[in-house]
């Protein structure tokens, strides 16, 4: 069975859903808006240039989570599921995933963005898999911290290959992995079927470079 990963954020989706996630909490009044605004750009803009620090970042953004039991975490995410995610899931990401279906292929989503965020996003897509930043949760809350590695740029590898051990069935004979993004080179080059999906700059200019597909879902 074949492994067709996808990325999430700018790939399936027409957006960042960790940082529209953030847009949402300032617009709703759940964290300092001014503030939260901020650092919510100035971490976007770095992950864009692929010179984000993975740890710094997750401080920042997980800390509010922190601040709320998981039963209002999961109302506000339903209604950010129906307001802002709904209207930017992509018909021709959703026709790429059911042509791998249709194949027989199993069908992973790998982000960088964490669980809470992306769990009812991946359930939109009815994929096989979710691999994302994985949070501790205690005593009804999340705490801030992380489980295990980060799925970001090279830890999207290390989380593959811990998926991989873990499910022996499966193998990277024949895979595929779509991006946008620059920072997801390590595993782009670890698959035999890379395909550059509305990519930024420079990993348009690598894709050309290597030959690999170019495609757009938008």
């Amino acid at each position: 069975m074949t492994l067709a990963i996808f990325d999430l954020d700018n790939t399936l989706i027409a957006g960042d859903s960790d940082a529209l996630w953030g847009e949402f909490m300032a617009a709703n009044g759940l964290v300092d808006s001014e503030r939260f605004r901020e650092g919510n750009l100035r971490f976007y803009k770095q992950y864009q240039q692929g010179v984000m620090d993975i740890r710094e970042y997750l401080d920042f953004c997980l800390e509010p989570l922190t601040q709320y039991s998981l039963e209002a975490l999961a109302t506000w995410h339903g209604q950010f599921m129906t307001q802002v995610i709904s209207p930017i899931l992509l018909d021709k990401a959703l026709a790429r995933i059911e042509h791998h279906r249709q194949r027989g292929d199993y069908i992973m989503i790998i982000t960088a963005t964490n669980r809470f965020v992306t769990k009812p996003i991946a359930d939109q897509f009815k994929v096989d898999a979710l691999l994302a930043i994985d949070l501790e949760i205690s005593d009804n809350r999340y705490t801030g911290n992380v489980i295990g590695i980060p799925t970001y740029q090279q830890g999207k590898v290390l989380r593959l290959q811990e998926w991989l051990n873990q499910h022996t069935e499966h193998s990277m004979a024949g895979s595929y992995f779509y991006s946008d993004s620059q920072n997801d080179l390590p595993l782009l080059k670890k698959v035999d079927n890379p395909v550059a999906v509305d990519p930024d700059p420079e990993l348009k200019s690598f894709a050309e470079a290597h030959g690999w597909p170019v495609t757009s879902f938008r």
